[in-house]
């Protein structure tokens, strides 16, 4: 599916971190987050690129189902948002956690007289990523899930991970797959959730299941987002340290209202099951511009003051790209650095979802790790 802001691949069960440097500065250990516009296009959601799930082997064995989903960097009118004084709450663990398997960490260690390992490993390898679960694996989801969690608590970090298995997964484009039904996927969830452990942990639930919401009938779409409202109910009754974010597309796709109310029947505004809400997972658009758009969905999400966003910074150091091209963009650096720190209020994290050299599917295979390409956005 072509069409609006971003771009996923499914890709079986390998894992891949990666870290950022760019849009206006650098941070440490953790993500931030930017200002954008409110949408001014009807164009398909974007679809982030998972990277592989974590398995014993890093490397891109992708599930049958892999393939790219594909949205449009959506160039919409931005403007700049003053940032808050008056930071949220630090979490307890800042630090976020780089899960010791991944494709780019592959490919540094097999590659040690390659001209571009040194960029590629200290801007990218070197630095934390989240870990995707893209493959509707009953038997050992829950294992997989564990292995990172647990990986993250024994050095008192705080990883980040990605369920992405719903049913009807990009609407029948690229990134097909997921549970064959919501009943299975309800079941996946749960031993999804038995993996999380009792550490810190942010969950980013489930990439363009809500912002893509509308490509399905009215009633396949309200079942959809019950069976979100019980995931978030779920991974947070299984671990109440765990931070749970909804799909909240990005600043060039739809207008904060529209999104805020399909979030709120998908569960989003009840700290029961949500601690706010993600975007511009696998999109370029720029930090400034995603701060703005996601106060605004947060704004008129209601729910209680609590309620944050983490925005995805891997690729948006040079904001999106002028004519709305998706798939792997030229001219496009890494963005701010992971961080669970960013100083500006109700903006909880700058996160890299999307792994940073990981194809779109024009420079390389969809969702494997292109060396090229990684050095393109690392210099």
């Amino acid at each position: 599916m072509v069409a609006a802001a971003s771009v996923v691949v499914a890709v079986g069960t390998a894992t891949g971190m990666l870290t950022a440097l760019g849009d206006d500065g650098g941070g440490t250990d953790e993500a931030r987050p930017q200002v954008t516009r409110s949408p001014r296009l009807q164009s398909p959601p974007v679809v982030p690129s998972p990277s592989p799930s974590p398995s014993a082997k890093p490397s891109a064995s992708a599930s049958p189902s892999a393939s790219a989903s594909v949205k449009k960097a959506s160039p919409g009118p931005s403007r700049k948002t003053a940032p808050e004084t008056r930071p949220r709450t630090t979490p307890a663990a800042t630090r976020l956690y780089r899960h010791p398997e991944s494709q780019v960490l592959s490919w540094v260690r097999a590659h040690p007289d390659d001209p571009r390992r040194d960029v590629i490993r200290s801007r990218i390898a070197d630095h934390p990523a989240a870990v995707w679960f893209a493959d509707h694996t009953p038997s050992t989801i829950t294992s997989r899930v564990r292995a990172v969690t647990s990986g993250g608590a024994a050095e008192g970090r705080v990883p980040v991970v990605v369920p992405y298995a719903i049913p009807d997964r990009d609407c029948g484009g690229h990134s097909e797959g997921g549970a064959p039904d919501l009943d299975a996927y309800d079941d996946w969830i749960a031993l999804f959730a038995a993996g999380l452990g009792s550490g810190e942990v942010v969950v980013v639930l489930e990439p363009d299941s809500v912002s893509q919401a509308e490509c399905l009938p009215e009633k396949e779409r309200a079942d959809r987002f019950a069976s979100l409202a019980r995931a978030g109910r779920v991974l947070k009754e299984a671990n109440p340290r765990a931070r749970v974010y909804y799909d909240a597309g990005h600043s060039g796709w739809h207008a904060p209202a529209k999104q805020a109310g399909w979030l709120r029947q998908a569960g989003a505004a009840s700290p029961a099951s949500s601690d706010g809400v993600f975007s511009n997972v696998s999109n370029f658009h720029a930090t400034a511009d995603e701060v703005a758009y996601d106060r605004a969905v947060l704004d008129a999400l209601g729910g209680p003051s609590s309620l944050g966003a983490v925005i995805d910074t891997s690729r948006n150091g040079n904001g999106a790209p002028p004519d709305g091209q998706w798939c792997d963009p030229a001219g496009r650096k890494i963005g701010r650095t992971p961080t669970l720190s960013t100083g500006l209020g109700r903006i909880d994290a700058y996160l890299w979802v999307k792994l940073p050299g990981e194809s779109d599917g024009c420079k390389g295979e969809p969702g494997t790790f292109t060396p090229s390409y990684a050095y393109d956005l690392a210099r």
